[in-house]
């Protein structure tokens, strides 16, 4: 099945971040066009692909991680939030594959990879 997805996994706690809002842009010439916005439900992913295989097009793209807000909202000992909003720009070279861009987070630091 092709298309595109996401989950988050809140590495502090052991668990999947739910609530937490994302952004899908396409980027053309350099400028970033919004195509959804999104948030996570309690198994931190989203209730259907960011994009379907129908919809999927060879391009770059860009995922931003509204990071901050779900952080402040459940890490209420923390003080101040260091990350944000976290960008997460990827190119797309074929349509009819799926691509999976799941973020880690913590508190202070994340990683992401090409899943599957």
């Amino acid at each position: 099945m092709a298309g595109l997805s996401t989950h988050v996994l809140d590495t502090s706690k052991g668990k999947p971040a739910a609530e937490l809002k994302i952004k899908l842009y396409k980027i053309q010439n350099s400028e970033r066009v919004l195509i959804k916005t999104v948030s996570t439900n309690e198994d931190g992913r989203v209730d259907e692909p960011l994009l379907s295989e129908n919809n999927l097009e060879v391009a770059h793209y860009e995922l931003l991680f509204f990071a901050g807000d779900y952080l402040k909202k459940h890490n209420k000992n923390l003080k101040q939030i260091f990350l944000d909003k976290i960008p997460i720009q990827f190119f797309v070279s074929n349509k009819s594959e799926h691509y999976h861009v799941p973020l880690l987070l913590s508190p202070f630091g994340y990683s992401t990879y090409r899943g599957s």
